[in-house]
């Protein structure tokens, strides 16, 4: 597979950022001589043209988001072009891969995958679209009647390979005193050593991580500033994993590039390990840490495995600003243990800690995911609200012991794609879900919230991407099929 357009790489979303899932593998095929054409739906129609001629199509899911949308993929792709081998690939695939091999899909690789994609299609390219029955299974790729398990080894990286990906103007910018800023996005480690119960990680990695070598981390940001970035995001799920590799690559970037800005993910414990680090990485560039609060309960912490409480998230705000660093929790208000009062007294908790900016709305949606794997499927905290494996939906059901929690959840989902949809003031959504909240608890409407907010007033830092991971899509996410569709 020489020519260009034989070998299609699909990403569906990776939060607002150019997709590292398209980058690494095109970088790897890249090096062994496979010239990979591109589609992130996200930014792009799915070209039928590009589907049609491709003899090989991968579909990059790395998140519950980007699955969703790529199950529908995989549905236009075979009316398109039923002969095609199209494989699943990322951390989602693995989780999936039982069902995604029944929809239609001939491959799916997950953990570390572009070792195994790349010798998938050194297969293919020998043997045609169509594996012989009789050939050695491929580490690390299931197919129907040969599951393989995910591949954990330590990869030979290459540099990802941007070229032929959509202009990084297109995705999320930082935003920061008003002005925009272009973001790229690397990685300087993959998987993570701990083991929180509700992500989807532990499932696939079970403890483990790899470093990113240094010099490929630093070439793809001399790559990203040719292409226009002045801010990084470590994509990393925990950059304090390995601390000192990660303090060596910022170090070395700011040398380089003594302008760029960067944010980074770490864990609560992790921030008041390495406290010592953060005001270094405040004088290198830090603009903001996305750190997994989650809850603000201690019975809900313990329940997700989070080795953090309420005393530490409320240190680890201390020491961000002790910093001078922003931090930007995420959260997963809604599980089976939480409770109406915990709702109000997240909102009571961050208008009185002055977090209301810190937070994009779509936080105060967030349900618990339960995917295949999961390892909530053998906690006994949470048999008693387990429900069946929805699978299209690629979550199995559970149910809140208190009815007004799951109604609160779907109504507040609902604003906030409204809101966001708009482009209303995160202040003014703010105080709108906080009135839903209180009206659920005291048993009453919800009432029209008159509040006056600064619209000029001074944010901290932040990407423009207001959607998060493990939010489900929204309808204008799927819609970019339904304009594809237009198309034919």
């Amino acid at each position: 597979m020489q020519n260009p357009g034989d070998i299609l790489l699909i990403s569906c979303y990776e939060l607002g950022h150019q997709p590292m899932g398209l980058a690494m593998p095109i970088g790897f095929l890249a090096r062994a001589g496979y010239p990979a054409a591109a589609i992130d739906l996200a930014v792009e129609k799915l070209d039928p043209k590009k589907v049609a001629r491709a003899r090989f199509i991968g579909i990059s899911v790395p998140m519950h988001t980007a699955l969703r949308i790529g199950a529908r993929v995989l549905e236009r792709i075979r009316e398109i072009h039923p002969t095609c081998h199209v494989a699943f690939f990322g951390l989602y695939a693995s989780l999936n891969e039982s069902y995604l091999l029944k929809s239609g899909a001939d491959s799916v690789i997950g953990g570390e995958y572009e070792g195994p994609l790349l010798s998938l299609i050194d297969r293919l390219a020998g043997e045609g679209s169509d594996l012989s029955d009789q050939a050695e299974a491929i580490v690390g790729v299931s197919q129907e009647g040969e599951k393989q398990r995910p591949l954990l080894a330590h990869l030979p990286f290459a540099v990802p390979g941007r070229q032929t990906l959509p202009p990084l103007m297109k995705y999320a910018h930082l935003e920061e005193n008003g002005v925009r800023r272009v973001a790229g996005y690397v990685e300087a480690s993959r998987g993570c050593r701990h083991l929180c119960r509700h992500c989807p990680i532990p499932p696939v990695y079970d403890g483990r991580f790899f470093l990113v070598p240094r010099e490929t981390v630093l070439e793809d940001i001399r790559n990203l500033v040719r292409l226009g970035a002045t801010h990084i995001t470590f994509g990393d799920p925990d950059f304090l994993n390995g601390p000192n590799h990660s303090l060596r690559i910022v170090r070395d970037m700011h040398e380089i590039f003594p302008e760029m800005t960067f944010d980074f993910t770490a864990k609560v414990e992790h921030l008041l390990n390495h406290r010592a680090l953060l005001p270094e990485f405040a004088a290198l560039g830090c603009r903001f840490i996305i750190s997994a609060v989650e809850s603000l309960s201690d019975a809900v912490l313990t329940c997700l495995a989070k080795n953090h409480t309420r005393a530490d998230i409320l240190e680890a705000f201390k020491i961000a600003r002790w910093a001078g660093i922003p931090l930007r929790p995420s959260l997963v208000p809604f599980t089976p243990w939480a409770t109406l009062d915990d709702m109000i007294g997240l909102f009571d908790f961050v208008e009185a800690e002055g977090l209301i900016d810190h937070l994009d709305p779509v936080q105060y949606t967030i349900r618990l995911l339960i995917p295949s794997g999961s390892l909530f499927l053998t906690e006994a905290s949470m048999t008693p609200y387990l429900g069946p494996l929805v699978q299209e939906a690629f979550t199995h059901l559970w149910t809140h012991p208190d009815p007004r929690m799951d109604t609160l959840q779907k109504e507040m989902s609902r604003m906030v794609e409204e809101a966001t949809e708009k482009e209303e003031d995160p202040a003014v959504i703010f105080y709108r879900l906080k009135d839903l909240a209180a009206a659920a608890r005291e048993g009453r409407p919800s009432r029209p919230v008159d509040v006056t907010v600064d619209p000029d007033r001074v944010r901290p830092p932040r990407l423009t991407e207001p959607w998060f991971c493990c939010a489900e899509p929204t309808e204008n996410q799927f819609a970019i099929l339904e304009e594809s569709e237009k198309i034919l």
